[in-house]
């Protein structure tokens, strides 16, 4: 089995990147090579982003790969053993209900476990080998997505492989749980907002992640930790958006809610 785990972590790795390097770097030309006004997005960064940074968060992002590989191959070999409580058929536990209501659990316990680790990788102690290297990008770009230190990158991978052990989840709800993972870390990684601003102050959009939420993160390194909603940060007042738009070249001006 040891081996099946090795030759599996490699081909996850390759995945991982693969897909890491694909949504990456479509956001990347839809945004900031075709322009990010044909869609209406609106501009975050103040800058373009820089060749020598975007090599860095690639570098970061592909080593970061095989971390999450390693304990997803773990719970793919042990779920073809039959050993994790992933299942395939989707009508056990009593069906649909039970899908929609594991994907609540599975986001909510990700979600607080992240914000909780995220605010401990900011401790002065721990910052500068666990969390600088994603900080390295001021005005992140979608390659930011997955620019992780290793120590970060371990400590936030194993999460979801170990909860797969013990908390049924269905594969399909697995399969669209990373997508999301990806989509939204490349988007709220972008530099560009392109969630409509009436979603994203609205009655369901101000109690999520978004780009506008996230990028304030990494000018204001205490503020806004959470990464899929904004229930922690506004509990532990470390919530923040801004009051009005930024334009590019200008400087926001942010107020905590």
């Amino acid at each position: 089995m040891i081996a099946e785990i090795v030759i599996t972590t490699a081909a996850l790795t390759l995945i991982i990147a693969a897909r890491y390097l694909v949504f990456s770097g479509l956001a990347y030309w839809l945004l900031w090579r075709r322009g990010g006004e044909k869609l209406r997005a609106k501009r975050l960064n103040r800058d373009r982003p820089m060749k020598r940074v975007i090599m860095q968060e690639i570098r970061l992002s592909l080593l970061s790969s095989a971390f999450y590989a390693a304990p997803a191959a773990v719970a793919l070999v042990y779920w073809l053993h039959g050993g994790t409580a992933i299942y395939d058929d989707w009508t056990l536990y009593g069906g649909a209900p039970y899908l929609l209501l594991s994907t609540f659990i599975y986001l909510i316990v990700q979600d607080t476990h992240y914000y909780w680790m995220h605010r401990l990788m900011h401790h002065p102690k721990l910052f500068s080998w666990t969390h600088a290297g994603h900080h390295r990008s001021r005005q992140p770009t979608p390659f930011a997505s997955f620019a992780f230190d290793p120590a970060e990158a371990a400590l936030v991978a194993w999460l979801l492989p170990a909860m797969a052990c013990f908390i049924p989840v269905h594969i399909g709800v697995v399969i669209a749980l990373l997508t999301l993972m990806t989509v939204t870390a490349v988007l709220n990684h972008s530099g560009w907002e392109v969630l409509p601003e009436r979603f994203v102050s609205g009655p369901i959009g101000r109690h999520l992640i978004s780009a506008t939420h996230h990028n304030l993160h990494h000018q204001r390194y205490g503020k806004n930790f959470g990464l899929y909603f904004r229930f922690w940060d506004r509990l532990m007042g470390t919530d923040m958006m801004p009051e009005t738009p930024a334009a590019p070249g200008t400087a926001s001006v942010s107020v905590t809610r």
